[in-house]
């Protein structure tokens, strides 16, 4: 525990020397506070934007009501809403083609010249067709979160799969183990470390790409919300809300190596 402090310590000097820099330059008048405010007021901003917008009226709002009203709230909820169906869609329409591809030469010989066409396209490039198609809203966004999701997880659980230890198959050959036995039993756990990591990708890639979409064809959430913030020249606002999508970020980035060191103690070899 003492060594994880300390290591969580020393991640955070960088960055106090980068704000510590930042403030100099905005409190000399290096820049103007309009182009660069100064860390002090991102702070301000971030607090305003993450407090409640009207006063507490028990006649009207529970107090828990009450305290998740804030602008920042609401738009991290949204956002979030939107990564999960979008990435749930995505990695689940990914994950067992990958299998397939990956455990069938003939499957992988009739998909992979599709996928390999369509990887190299960026979600941003579904923009157009995503609105023309869903028109504004959700279902756009869910669509190109869901695509940014999609060739992560798909590749990855294609790799796990083709490149199992062959000593594995043929111990499980040799033991008399059938061909679904010994992708159940053999293959799939065998692809599992992969499979995590384009999970862990795949949710980066969406989560990255709401933040785009929010942009265009919704409004609410963290990105549209910079947008809009973008078109009154509050640049501390533009900054808090980048702060907070960092933020988030770094905290699903925890939670699935959390995730990862749980599910795969058995490969490591780590029993607690």
């Amino acid at each position: 525990m003492k060594f994880k402090w300390r290591e969580i310590g020393a991640g955070l000097i960088v960055p106090a020397i980068l704000i510590a820099i930042w403030q100099i330059v905005t409190s000399n008048g290096w820049v103007n506070p309009q182009v660069l405010p100064s860390p002090v007021a991102v702070v301000k901003k971030w607090i305003e934007y993450a407090l409640p917008l009207e006063a507490y009226d028990p006649a009207t709002m529970s107090r828990l009501s009450w305290a998740f009203s804030g602008e920042l709230v609401r738009d991290t909820i949204g956002s979030m809403y939107r990564v999960l169906v979008g990435f749930v869609v995505g990695a689940g329409l990914a994950l067992p083609l990958g299998l397939a591809m990956g455990s069938s030469q003939r499957v992988y010989a009739w998909m992979n010249p599709l996928m390999q066409i369509l990887r190299p396209i960026p979600p941003i490039a579904y923009i157009p067709l995503s609105i023309l198609w869903f028109g504004l809203g959700n279902p756009p966004a869910i669509f190109l979160i869901a695509i940014g999701a999609f060739f992560p997880v798909l590749m990855n659980t294609i790799a796990g799969v083709r490149h199992v230890d062959g000593i594995y198959i043929r111990a499980a050959r040799n033991l008399g183990a059938s061909q679904t036995t010994m992708f159940v039993r053999v293959m799939l756990p065998a692809a599992v470390p992969y499979i995590l990591s384009g999970v862990r990708i795949g949710i980066g890639t969406a989560f990255i790409v709401v933040i785009v979409s929010e942009m265009i064809a919704v409004n609410n959430g963290l990105g549209f919300r910079i947008l809009e913030a973008r078109e009154y020249f509050w640049s501390d606002k533009i900054i808090a809300g980048m702060i907070s999508i960092g933020m988030l970020g770094l905290a699903i980035d925890l939670a699935m190596n959390k995730l990862n060191n749980y599910l795969l103690r058995w490969h490591r070899g780590l029993e607690n």
